[in-house]
């Protein structure tokens, strides 16, 4: 490897390590809000959520459709789409 090769690796490597070092702080989380985050929050507690069209949906009326309606099981290997070609 000639010297320009190395030189740019090492200031590549260097200048990609002082950035993590930087920015690092920021994308972690303090001890509080890691232990927050560990804590399950009842479903009375949370806020609505704006689920656009449909407007503000509580969480326990989410809790109440999901029980009313579970998604479809399915057994074994999905059934196959059949694909159609078609023009314009």
């Amino acid at each position: 490897m000639d010297r320009s090769s190395i030189l740019f690796c090492s200031v590549s490597l260097a200048v990609s390590i002082l950035i993590a070092v930087l920015f690092f702080p920021m994308a972690t989380l303090s001890w509080g809000e890691l232990e927050t985050s560990r804590q399950a929050t009842p479903a009375e507690e949370m806020p609505d959520l704006e689920l656009g069209e449909f407007g503000n949906v509580s969480v326990l009326e989410l809790v109440d459709y999901y029980i009313e309606n579970p998604p479809v099981a399915t057994s074994g290997d999905a059934p196959t789409r059949k694909v159609r070609f078609q023009g314009c």
